[in-house]
């Protein structure tokens, strides 16, 4: 059972990173001036769309999943900090907690790694195999 949930946990956290890496790609021009009112280069969106894209899709298939999850979670809780840091407004409260709960969910993959079903897994266990350890 353990196994399933790990696999549905990683999916379930890597989702958001996945939709919205593709609907900042739909959305380029409206993104990039979005990052720039707050202060942030609107050039280090390719780089914003590759993390979030590529670490959703690391954490799904469970490749380098702990490298994967500590890097979305430093993102995770700077783009709160930059983007939901206004506390008077009640979504930006939501939104910034909603930031914080999945940087912790983002901790406990990083702490744990991917579990069995996973190519770190698959990795891990070809290693001992031939003796090469992990």
């Amino acid at each position: 059972m353990e196994r399933y949930v790990n696999l549905a946990g990683r999916i379930l956290l890597a989702s958001i990173f996945l939709i919205a890496g593709l609907n900042k790609i739909g959305g380029y021009a409206g993104t990039q001036g979005y990052m720039e009112s707050v202060g942030v280069p609107g050039g280090l969106l390719p780089l914003v769309i590759l993390l979030e894209v590529g670490g959703a899709l690391a954490l799904i298939i469970g490749w380098q999943t702990r490298i994967a999850a500590w890097a979305l979670a430093g993102f995770t809780l700077l783009a709160a900090i930059l983007f939901h840091n206004d506390f008077g407004n009640q979504m930006q409260m939501i939104m910034f907690l909603k930031n914080l709960s999945i940087t912790g969910g983002l901790l406990i993959v990083a702490a744990n790694g991917a579990g069995a079903f996973s190519l770190d897994a698959r990795r891990h266990a070809g290693g001992h195999m031939a003796g090469q350890g992990a």
